[in-house]
């Protein structure tokens, strides 16, 4: 395991102090995971992500999607099997899974389909109005209001 020294990104920044936890907690969860069911992550621009999770012989009654508190739960509720099938071989996973993603800040799942077994999940990110740049104008022996003059730019 590899041990971080966050000293150097504390003495500039602020607000960035549960940075740690989130590398440990996302190394502890990728050693543990089974890698069922494999899924790719794409990147279409700067702001469009897309979850890509390979679910063949599931259903969408049989899959939930759930996001809370920045984290993006898939799961699975795969029911038994009532028929009496011998099987000769099956290689065919059917079993029950949980996979967590770790969502940056203004990440939101835009849409959810499922196609040919795959499960695509598309994300974007959301910028509030509030976090975009903003031109501050500089007056000329007064104090001007921020807000009043981005309004009347507007």
């Amino acid at each position: 395991m590899r041990n971080f020294d966050f000293a150097p990104l504390y003495r500039t920044t602020v607000g960035f102090d549960n940075l740690s936890s989130l590398l440990d907690s996302v190394t502890r969860a990728d050693n543990n995971a089974a890698g069922y069911p494999p899924y790719n992550i794409e990147r279409h621009d700067n702001d469009n992500y897309r979850i890509t999770m390979a679910v063949a012989g599931f259903s969408t009654d049989e899959l939930d999607i759930q996001t809370e508190k920045q984290t993006l739960t898939v799961r699975s509720n795969k029911t038994a099997d009532s028929s009496d099938r011998t099987y000769l071989h099956q290689g065919i996973a059917a079993r029950n899974f949980e996979r967590r993603f770790q969502l940056a800040d203004h990440i939101e799942v835009t849409g959810a389909r499922l196609e040919n077994g795959l499960l695509h999940i598309d994300l974007v990110r959301e910028i509030p109005e509030a976090m975009k740049p903003k031109q501050i104008p500089i007056g000329n022996g007064k104090l001007i209001d921020v807000k009043e003059a981005s309004r009347n730019a507007a």
